[in-house]
């Protein structure tokens, strides 16, 4: 990655800034390799809350293997450069023979993140003044999510359940039919003509008790029908335009399905929501901005924002044991963009790592590029992180 160079030393600019010094040097989220940014990233950096609207945290689902391998979360977001994810889960990964195993491994779920937090001494924000709190403190903090209504099983009483556990975000559908579906999936052939019943209840249920209602997933039909249905504006938070294919044709045929038209993207712009552009279809950090700025031009600088669709922390392997570290080669510490431990993993899968020439964490590879590419400092501010937090307040008000 190509960088700007400052003639300014770290010294010098933490100095003669005003404001801005202060925050980066007490900030973790640039604090790991502050030499090696350039100081207008950092400052950009350290005087926003900026948010990747869709990251999977891995966690054991299976109740003798909860909470999982210890996972140095708290770590990768400080590389990373984000002051929060939406950290979701999916629970239809592995089939689902029983109507029950959905709500038996969403259960899983929030327990194991519940003990993956107090380690790393995270808390959700549930409000965007819990948002704002954990970034003047310079805290990491996390927006729970869950993708795929899988755990409801029709069962509505389910939501406040989910709600009163911390659950402030769902994607309804994912790559499977729920027992009882809420939708038609836009990668399945359409067979409940859009939303259907209990997917308009949840939809309802989600605005009374303050809960961002994602669409990513859902098929045309489905997102026309909940826009009109749902009394706050929606998100779509890990997708990009079909007009945005890549390098990569099989990569392009396989991801073709879950992109978007322009006329979708208008749709969801003109109701007030918000688009998370993801890194598939991406080969570098340029290219992503190109995706970006695709979006921007069709919806409007208000309605763009980042959801990466990768993992902060390392994939989870069913078998480890609670309180057993992750194998060494794939600990965060293993794998930092700093020289430090050598890259075993697939580049694409993790935010630390997902361009081949990626030296720095996400955020501040992104935020670099963004400059290169003319984005003001307002414009990254909106689409990293003050687009989603509009969206965020306005529901969970």
């Amino acid at each position: 990655m190509y960088r700007i160079y400052s003639k300014q030393t770290r010294r010098s600019f933490l100095s003669n800034v005003t404001g801005a010094g202060a925050a980066i040097a007490l900030t973790p989220f640039a604090s790991w390799a502050l030499d090696d940014i350039d100081p207008r990233v950092a400052a950009i950096i350290a005087g926003m809350i900026s948010i990747d609207s869709h990251n999977h945290i891995d966690v054991p689902l299976v109740t003798a293997e909860v909470p999982g391998p210890v996972i140095d979360l708290a770590g990768d977001m400080k590389l990373s450069g984000f002051s929060a994810v939406c950290m979701t889960f999916a629970v239809d990964y592995q089939k689902l023979p029983n109507p029950e195993d959905g709500y038996e491994r969403f259960k899983n779920g929030l327990a194991s993140m519940d003990q993956q937090l107090l380690n790393n001494n995270i808390k959700r924000s549930l409000t965007m003044k819990d948002l704002r709190a954990a970034h003047e403190k310079r805290q990491p903090t996390v927006i729970q999510s869950v993708e795929g209504g899988h755990f409801l099983n029709g069962k509505i009483e389910r939501i406040e359940e989910a709600y009163k556990r911390g659950l402030r975000h769902i994607t309804l559908l994912h790559d499977n039919d729920a027992s009882v579906p809420l939708g038609d999936i836009y990668t399945n052939p359409a067979k409940w003509g859009g939303l259907t019943a209990f997917g308009a209840e949840v939809i309802k249920e989600c605005n009374r008790l303050g809960i961002v209602v994602d669409l990513t997933h859902a098929n045309p039909e489905m997102v026309t029908a909940a826009i009109k249905l749902s009394a706050h504006p929606v998100i779509l938070s890990h997708t990009g335009l079909d007009s945005r294919l890549g390098q990569n044709e099989n990569m392009a045929r396989m991801m073709r399905p879950r992109l978007i038209s322009k006329e979708q993207a208008k749709q969801v712009a003109d109701a007030g929501g918000v688009i998370g552009v993801w890194t598939h279809l991406a080969d570098s950090a340029e290219e992503y901005v190109l995706n970006i700025r695709a979006l921007v031009d069709v919806a409007g600088i208000d309605h763009v924002c980042i959801g990466t669709d990768t993992k902060l922390t390392p994939s989870y392997r069913p078998g480890s044991f609670p309180g057993k570290p992750a194998d060494a080669a794939l600990q965060s510490g293993g794998n930092r963009p700093d020289g430090n431990g050598q890259n075993k993993l697939r580049v694409g899968e993790r935010t630390n790592l997902v361009w081949n020439d990626q030296k720095l964490g996400f955020y501040y590879t992104v935020v670099d590029a963004m400059l290169k590419a003319g984005f003001t400092k307002e414009e990254i501010g909106k689409i990293g992180g003050g687009n989603f937090c509009r969206i965020f307040d306005v529901v969970t008000k």
